[in-house]
């Protein structure tokens, strides 16, 4: 009886199967509707892949439908590539009798990688559209890709496979050094503002050599890409004041993928380092974003010069600097997984109009560190010879956002004058007495707002509502601020001039 039962069971759901009509389709008849009618893809340069991008195709009707095709209107020659719900049809370019449920969506996902010679002369715009269905039923999506022509720097690839090294810290890292005389890319020691530069790999700088930045240069490192200033090397970035917010004289270091998603992502690449026994470095206008460590300077012989600066989103580091010489004016730093500023195993530092900023979300962290040791080192410790601040600003989301790290026995000078500063702590320790230690601090404006513009777009500039207004000393007035503005007296604290917020 249980196997005449079982049987029957089957039987009723076979009948009933086969009147199901759930799965049966109707052709599409041109009535799709879309997230967006235009898909644009961001700047990417030239045969670099783009990133992901997302269109979704609804069936509004109340019927199961199948589109008979959805492909890119150049085919099979598209430089376009998508899935369509998961699948790759033919090529990434081309799918047949695709099933869309009814009141259901699907999926595309849109990627690109083109050349400057696939676009048009006049915009430099690589266009296709995605099509759906065909003749009276065809419905399109336009899609659209701004490529951006470069010179590309990197190693060389070796017979047996290998790429070219160069050796950083006693150890071979994918890199390559600079040419004066290279047989594609001229001299590659200077670089123009003509076009933009994408580095792979760590650029060096050969001994005795000179590398410059003109104004205006755009440089953009891949992941685990760097700048390289070796033994009796220099540094040379001529930035100039720029008048719009494209930042026009500016020289720009940051990462190599132009799309918004990726503005203010740290960590993108590594560091530009300055080596121990190189020398003679300036570094004026320069805008560097989103690397581990920004500035990675190394027992400096002469005094570095930086000016009119801005340094933001470092996964660790805006600076760290070892036992280096440093003059600062007009700098900012902002946004540090570690330490915005830290200037450890001694050295001699002297900053002026200068802001130093922490927003990471960690309360361990701070805007400046100071310090006369380093754990490895021998002697672990080493002469602090000069560590002053004048006028600025040094601030952030933590509770203190300046530290000292004192190791007795080994000079440690330091002194702050008419800086803003933040810390929350009540102490007893005698470095942090800000209040009654004339010897170290002069005029401190203790745990006030300086109301920054916008500190998530990186915007320091101030108005007079600010605790910075006119809180400056005249003897310590560096004329123009980071922006060319003339500073008044007495002198706003930090980077900028103050002035009203635009409403």
């Amino acid at each position: 009886m249980r196997q005449y039962f079982a049987i029957f069971v089957l039987g009723i759901i076979l009948v009933f199967s086969s009147c199901r009509t759930d799965f049966d389709t109707v052709a599409s008849s041109g009535d799709l509707k879309f997230s967006k009618d235009t898909v644009y893809l961001d700047t990417v340069f030239k045969n670099i892949g783009s990133s992901t991008y997302q269109l979704k195709v609804y069936n509004r009707s109340k019927n199961d439908i199948s589109i008979p095709v959805v492909q890119f209107k150049k085919g099979l020659n598209s430089k376009y590539r998508m899935t369509v719900d998961g699948m790759t049809g033919t090529n990434g370019k081309i799918f047949k009798d695709v099933t869309l449920l009814a009141k259901d969506s699907l999926y595309i996902f849109i990627e690109t990688t083109a050349d400057i010679t696939d676009t048009n002369p006049a915009d430099f715009l690589y266009t296709d559209e995605i099509q759906f269905d065909s003749g009276a039923n065809l419905q399109q999506v336009a899609l659209v890709t701004l490529i951006q022509d470069a010179v590309f720097l990197y190693p060389n690839q070796n017979p047996n496979g290998t790429k070219e090294k160069i050796k950083i810290d006693d150890k071979d890292v994918d890199g390559f050094y600079l040419s004066e005389n290279d047989p594609v890319n001229g001299n590659e020691l200077l670089f123009t503002k003509q076009k933009p530069y994408v580095i792979y790999g760590y650029a060096g700088v050969p001994e005795n050599k000179t590398v410059t930045f003109e104004a205006g240069a755009r440089i953009h490192f891949h992941t685990n890409s760097g700048l390289y200033v070796g033994k009796n090397a220099s540094l040379q970035i001529n930035g100039t004041t720029s008048t719009t917010e494209k930042l026009e004289n500016e020289v720009i270091f940051e990462g190599d993928r132009l799309e918004s998603l990726y503005s203010d992502i740290p960590g993108q690449w590594k560091s530009v380092i300055l080596e121990n026994d190189s020398n003679n470095h300036s570094i004026k206008n320069l805008t560097l974003k989103n690397a581990i460590t920004g500035l990675d300077i190394r027992n400096s012989i002469n005094t570095i010069q930086i000016k009119n600066t801005q340094i933001y989103n470092c996964a660790e580091y805006g600076i760290l600097a070892q036992n280096a010489r440093i003059n600062g004016e007009n700098l900012v730093v902002n946004y540090a997984g570690l330490v915005s500023l830290s200037c450890v195993y001694g050295g001699n530092y002297n900053f002026t109009h200068c802001t130093f900023n922490n927003n990471w979300q960690n309360s361990s962290q701070f805007a400046v560190n100071v310090s006369n040791s380093l754990a490895g080192k021998m002697p672990e410790t080493n002469a602090l010879t000069q560590a002053t601040f004048n006028n600025c600003i040094i601030y952030g989301s933590n509770t203190n956002e300046f530290n000292l790290s004192k190791k007795p026995n080994t000079p440690f000078v330091y002194q702050l004058n008419n800086c803003l500063l933040k810390f929350n702590s009540a102490t007893t320790n005698p470095d942090y007495q800000f209040k009654t230690d004339t010897e170290h601090y002069s005029n401190i404006i203790l745990n006030e707002n300086p109301k920054f513009y916008n500190v998530n777009q990186n915007k320091f500039n101030i108005d007079k509502t600010s605790a910075a207004f006119a809180k400056g000393n005249q003897s310590y007035i560096i004329p123009l601020d980071i922006l060319g503005n003339t500073r008044t007296s007495p002198p706003d604290l930090g980077a900028y001039q103050s002035k009203d917020f635009p409403k």
